[in-house]
């Protein structure tokens, strides 16, 4: 019984990361295609974002799951982790960089975070 709340907290946890990024991918495309502004000027926006993200969504987690926060945040990213690296492999034919393997590796942390915190807020 507490597997299945776990993973189902993660996935709140996930469809919160997945809202996250849709609206802040919106909000970014609006601003590049009526302004003069470039991708390379965003960079450090979307990774600031993108790690937010991640501790929301391990938070939400971490609240729903009321206990293991540090699991259900792990979870939680393993999850995103493998949701990007399928489309990334399945839709691009690449697989991950280096670069890439350090921000999920970052994004892991967050959410970690997040699911602990969200377990002692949750009380």
């Amino acid at each position: 019984m507490v597997y299945r709340g776990m993973f189902g907290s993660m996935l709140y946890g996930l469809v919160s990361i997945l809202v996250i990024a849709v609206a802040f991918s919106f909000v970014i495309s609006l601003i590049l295609s009526l302004s003069s502004l470039t991708e390379a000027s965003f960079t450090w926006f979307i990774m600031i974002i993108s790690f937010v993200a991640l501790f929301i969504g391990g938070l939400i987690s971490g609240v729903k799951a009321k206990e293991r926060g540090w699991i259900v945040g792990a979870g939680t990213a393993l999850l995103f982790t493998a949701i990007t690296f399928f489309i990334q492999y399945l839709g691009y034919n690449s697989g991950f960089t280096m670069e890439q393997y350090l921000y999920h590796g970052g994004y892991l942390v967050a959410s970690v975070f997040g699911g602990i915190i969200g377990v002692n807020l949750g009380k």
